[in-house]
């Protein structure tokens, strides 16, 4: 018969991890109605909310977990980590958000990946029995952790420039990685079944194949896939998330990295539609090998001639319009003119003329670039319209206003198939009755290749930084 206090000591403790459960239980309702609410434009911020706050409960339940040490290190990583964060978001530009959540994904697989490496020292120092499933689960996590670690890391260079964009290959490159993936997944297999090995050599070797990997993982792939790569990159995070909750027993890990591991891999496949691709071509095929000079293989290039207008022949042209379908692209984000072109659009209104924005899933360099973009000038939400439903609007628009927008809207996809974009949905801007076209020059966009709608009879060209032309078609626009 059990004895009064380890009897109390037991409910106790069965009472606390019940009131764990339920507030994890309450954390993962959070994050599907976050997720939920993500998925339209204006409901997105507060599905953000929503998912935060069922994260913070989850952290908060997790800080009462028995198994808890010490508290100290916790603090500390708090203390540094929190400011780091708040920061970095708050001073993040919108030209530099694609390469901020590249890098948050990266800390999230590295943290991962670490939780990984610790908790498998910890059972070994202990000799504490460990099934053979946990361990699986572990190494499992460790190798996708490290892979989206430093995978991540290498697309935060590429979106940042701070390497060149276009793919950095090895002869042989797939080969090696697939010897490096049979390298982590072999030792991770040797250190299940031996004995006698030791675990601290097989498993740093592993995370260091597995980040290998990673790294030569992301350097083939060009800038103009780096959508569906970031999306990859987000799934492994979240099934590296999911396997360490399995490690550790925890259950909002588990479901919360299969929500994210399951909605990145949606978010892949629907990146990939949006381009035509398949992920297979994406992530071992060489589309970005065009990024530098692709425009070789796109037979003579584009025939006409260019023309040139001014901002206050462009203005008059959208004040007599009807309809003006504005096609932002990642020039807009670069120009920082997204407030700009908001007050252009009411300008517009207020004489008449119906504003829409044609949005490509893929514009700008992170799946949604441009809603978030739009969204922080207070674009009404009801103006943006995805790519299917505004194409048949092109033959009836008067002007379509293209803002840094390049690839997306190439008519070389639909009519060209020597060129390497052949087969990608665009934005049929070629269809409205007269483009104009926002540019600091001539320079080709991701692919390599040169835009056939510059060189159309309805497009004119105004070349200069596209804020600066905005504001000058909002004074002109003001004068009509």
């Amino acid at each position: 018969m059990l004895s009064l206090p380890f009897a109390s000591t037991l409910v106790a403790e069965s009472t606390t991890q019940n009131i764990i459960n339920v507030a994890y239980l309450v954390a993962i309702i959070l994050f599907v109605v976050g997720l939920k609410k993500l998925t339209s434009p204006t409901t997105a911020r507060q599905g953000n909310f929503i998912a935060g706050i069922g994260m913070f409960i989850a952290l908060v339940a997790t800080l009462f977990m028995e198994n808890i040490v010490t508290y100290e290190w916790i603090i500390l990583g708090t203390v540094l980590g929190a400011p780091i964060g708040f920061i970095s978001a708050r001073k993040v530009k919108m030209t530099a958000m694609p390469e901020m959540v590249a890098l948050f994904n990266g800390v999230g697989g590295g943290a991962i990946a670490l939780i990984a490496l610790s908790e498998y020292f910890v059972w070994t120092d202990g000799n504490v029995g460990v099934t053979t499933d946990v361990e699986v689960a572990s190494l499992l996590s460790l190798i996708i952790g490290s892979i989206s670690f430093w995978g991540s890391i290498v697309a935060f260079l590429k979106l940042s420039e701070r390497i060149k964009g276009s793919p950095i290959a090895l002869p042989g490159q797939q080969f090696i990685n697939g010897l490096l993936l049979l390298g982590a997944v072999g030792l991770a297999a040797f250190l299940l079944l031996s004995t006698g090995m030791d675990p601290y050599m097989l498993t740093v070797a592993i995370a260091v194949l597995a980040g290998v990997l990673g790294i030569f993982f992301v350097l083939p792939i060009g800038g103009a896939d780096m959508p569906v790569v970031i999306s990859t990159l987000n799934a492994m995070t979240g099934l590296a998330a999911a396997a360490a909750g399995f490690a550790l027993g925890n259950n909002a890990l588990i479901v919360g990295g299969m929500i994210v591991g399951a909605s990145g891999t949606i978010l892949t496949n629907l990146m990939a539609v949006a381009m035509n691709r398949t992920i297979a071509g994406v992530l071992f095929g060489s589309f970005g090998s065009s990024g530098g000079g692709g425009g070789a293989d796109a037979g003579e290039g584009p025939q006409g001639t260019v023309k040139s207008t001014d901002a206050a022949s462009a203005a008059i042209l959208m004040a007599y319009a009807q309809n003006v379908i504005v096609v932002p692209g990642y020039g807009l984000a670069v120009a920082q003119a997204q407030h700009t072109v908001r007050e252009m659009a009411d300008e517009l209104e207020e004489k008449g003329v119906s504003v829409k924005y044609a949005i490509h899933p893929v514009a700008g360099r992170m799946p949604g670039h441009m809603n978030v973009l739009l969204a922080e000038a207070d674009v009404p939400y009801d103006q943006l319209v995805e790519m299917e439903d505004i194409n048949p609007e092109f033959e009836r628009a008067d002007v379509a206003i293209v803002i840094g927008a390049n690839d997306v809207t190439n008519p070389a996809a639909k009519n060209n198939e020597a060129s390497p974009i052949y087969g990608m949905p665009i934005l049929e801007v070629d269809h409205a009755n007269n483009v104009i076209v926002l540019k600091r020059g001539m320079a080709s966009g991701y692919a390599g290749i040169e835009n056939e709608l510059f060189y159309l009879d309805q497009t004119q060209m105004l070349f200069g930084d596209a804020k600066d032309s905005l504001s000058e078609i909002v004074q002109e626009l003001k004068n009509v």
